[in-house]
């Protein structure tokens, strides 16, 4: 009876794959639920003291979404959007919904900049943070013991690893140097 529009006959009934396999069915009645009794609502049992928590100060203006007409009672302040990174972040949220990829997108966008601004300041300071690309770890804590014989699937890709990771900031380094030799030589 594959693809046709006829029901097809189940093999049991419901009675006999409820004897023969145990719990099977449990959710067909709502009272032979386990957890029916979770489901009543009953006015002693939420637990809660209040009904909304205070709305917390918002001291800057912060992001929503366009899908919630104000901020969640609590929110996080750790880390403000700066820079063009941040200008894309609210155009994100003020823009678009959290169901489109432009949302996502954007956000995604905004992220990478950020990343990309750090790396060159610490260029321009003269400090690049190897603890970012994890280099110092592989180091230190037997990164390539770690890797060998121990059944991994990423295998394959492991000597692709060092070049993708430390690939910019060796290019990176290569640039400086070039463009300061030309210099020199003018």
């Amino acid at each position: 009876m594959t693809y046709t529009a006829d029901k097809p006959a189940l093999p049991e009934t419901t009675e006999q794959l409820k004897a023969r396999i145990p719990g099977w069915g449990v959710d067909l009645d709502p009272a032979d639920r386990p957890s029916e009794p979770k489901l009543q609502w009953k006015d002693d049992r939420t637990g809660a003291h209040w009904d909304l928590p205070e709305q917390q100060q918002e001291r800057r203006p912060r992001e929503r979404s366009v899908e919630h007409a104000r901020l969640t009672p609590v929110f996080g302040t750790s880390a403000p959007l700066h820079g063009v990174s941040g200008l894309l972040r609210k155009r994100a949220y003020a823009r678009y919904s959290e169901g489109t990829s432009a949302h996502w997108l954007l956000l995604m966008l905004g992220d990478r900049v950020d990343a990309w601004g750090s790396h060159l300041r610490g260029f321009a300071t003269l400090h690049p943070d190897p603890v970012a690309t994890g280099l110092r770890t592989e180091l230190t804590h037997g990164g390539l013991r770690s890797r060998l014989g121990r059944g991994r699937n990423d295998v394959s890709h492991q000597l692709l690893d060092p070049l993708v990771v430390g690939g910019p900031w060796v290019l990176g380094a290569a640039l400086v140097v070039t463009a300061a030799r030309r210099l020199r030589r003018r």
